[in-house]
């Protein structure tokens, strides 16, 4: 169903790239595509989908076969029938502020008769039970509930192949599960799945083949079945995350002894005459990390805005060194760390944007350039931070935390779409950190992140 023959692609505005990639997907299989951040499994997906060269500019030359067809230049809009696209974040793919009109678009976009738009659609909404969010705009929804409306707009169209590229990144286990099964039936069916992802264990009774893709290239294929047998040093060694799925993380709810860094005190927060959570109640000392965790839509990264002093609640106080805080008191403190970093930054180099507003005395410009090494960053210390990858602005955000010199660090989902040993270079910094006295609130649903640096966790229900 899909041929690579010795393809390759060079970005007009870059060095990155794939190199001499001969890869054939069989009709009803799916791949994985897995390996470091970075070194090409997007691009492979965007050769695929066509947004390869046609709005990611560059150089190609091989030769791309999909159902039997040369496809090298072929219009994107033709490629369209052919191969459905799910990403990270499906709200970068909607046209719609409504489920229905969302679901209907490929349809309509391709001129399909009214009949058929309203058959396919009822259809697709059908198959993934989305009914009950037939009235709910797109905006509210959750993670998990946002990945199946994408996946149903697709299934509309009915093509062939569909490619995803890290599709559980904001996911919680539920959602995760229910991807699992929503591409499992696309499988049943026929269709072709080009799967690029980090998170392995999910896929381990999906996938047929995980290919790992490093510094351009395809290294090499294996089955579930020797992925499984690979030891955890060599996962760690290959950059890779767990192939088996972890029980959930056992941790107590967070305690300390004397004055707590930060207090939350009969804390609620209702918006539209909506309840997210009410009378919450929280305490965490220095040197602790605490995994803040619950199902997506519970409000998590709501608290850790009102935390940070950027939004209200609705009733209740948020005390420092057992004080009340206010927003601006707050801001002062504490750093956030948002998911969406796309408008987090605000000067023209990395380097610059990591001194932002620190004192630059040769004590801080050394921990800069040893932070900037740590996490991967040096090469790109000179590059303005809009042309980073979604894994290399989480890590440049982490970094402004930890320079910033505020004691609390509020971080949301820090290591989502990011590959096994990037994860543990930030649990091993946050431990650092912590160390040094910081106190770190991790919103996450990475059970690995947990493991490796969490001394305790509190679920937020909602």
């Amino acid at each position: 169903m899909i041929q690579f023959e010795h393809v390759n692609f060079q970005y007009a505005d870059s060095d990155a790239g794939v190199t001499d990639i001969c890869l054939h997907v069989r009709k009803g299989e799916c791949v994985v595509l897995t390996g470091p951040s970075g070194n090409g499994k997007t691009t492979l997906i965007r050769l695929v989908n066509g947004l390869a060269p046609a709005f990611y500019m560059g150089r190609f030359s091989g030769r791309l076969r999909i159902d039997g067809k040369d496809r090298s230049d072929e219009p994107l809009w033709e490629r369209g029938k052919t191969v459905g696209s799910v990403f990270q974040d499906p709200g970068s793919q909607f046209f719609s502020s409504e489920m229905p009109g969302e679901v209907a678009f490929s349809c309509e976009n391709y001129g399909f008769p009214h009949e058929k738009i309203v058959l396919q659609t009822d259809a697709a909404i059908r198959k993934f039970h989305l009914e009950h969010l037939r009235i709910r705009p797109l905006d509210v929804l959750s993670s998990g509930e946002k990945q199946r409306t994408a996946v149903a707009s697709i299934y509309a169209l009915n093509p062939p192949v569909y490619v995803c590229d890290e599709p559980t990144a904001n996911l919680d286990g539920k959602g995760i599960e229910e991807l699992r099964e929503v591409l499992q039936s696309l499988k049943q069916e026929g269709c072709t799945l080009l799967i690029a992802e980090h998170r392995l264990y999910w896929l381990m009774d999906l996938a047929d083949r995980f290919v790992y893709v490093r510094d351009g290239a395809v290294q090499w294929e294996r089955t579930p079945e020797q992925m499984r047998c690979l030891p955890s040093e060599t996962l760690e060694q290959l950059e890779l995350r767990a192939v088996r799925q972890y029980r959930s993380t056992r941790l107590s709810p967070p305690i300390g002894i004397g004055t707590p860094i930060l207090s939350l005190r009969g804390l609620s927060c209702k918006r539209r005459n909506h309840t997210i959570w009410e009378n919450l109640d929280l305490a965490a000392w220095s040197g602790q990390i605490i995994a803040i965790t619950g199902y997506n839509g519970a409000g998590k990264t709501t608290l850790a805005k009102i935390v940070a002093g950027l939004e209200r609640p609705s009733k209740g106080g948020i005390f420092l060194h057992s004080r009340k805080a206010s927003p601006a008191q707050r801001r002062k403190s504490c750093w956030y760390s948002s998911n969406d970093t796309g408008a987090q930054f605000f000067t023209n180099s990395v380097t610059e944007e990591l001194l932002l507003g620190v004192s630059r005395t040769e004590e801080r410009l050394e921990k800069a350039r040893n932070l900037l090494k740590k996490f991967g960053l040096y090469p790109h210390k000179d590059a303005h931070p809009a042309i980073l990858s979604g894994g290399q602005k989480q890590r440049l955000s982490i970094a402004c935390g930890l320079l910033s010199g505020r004691n609390i660090l509020l971080l949301d989902e820090p290591t989502s779409g990011l590959d096994g040993g990037n994860m543990r270079k930030i649990a091993s910094a946050l431990k650092e950190a912590a160390a040094e006295g910081k106190t770190i609130l991790v919103i996450t649903h990475d059970e690995e992140l947990i493991r490796a640096c969490c001394d305790f966790c509190w679920e937020l229900s909602g």
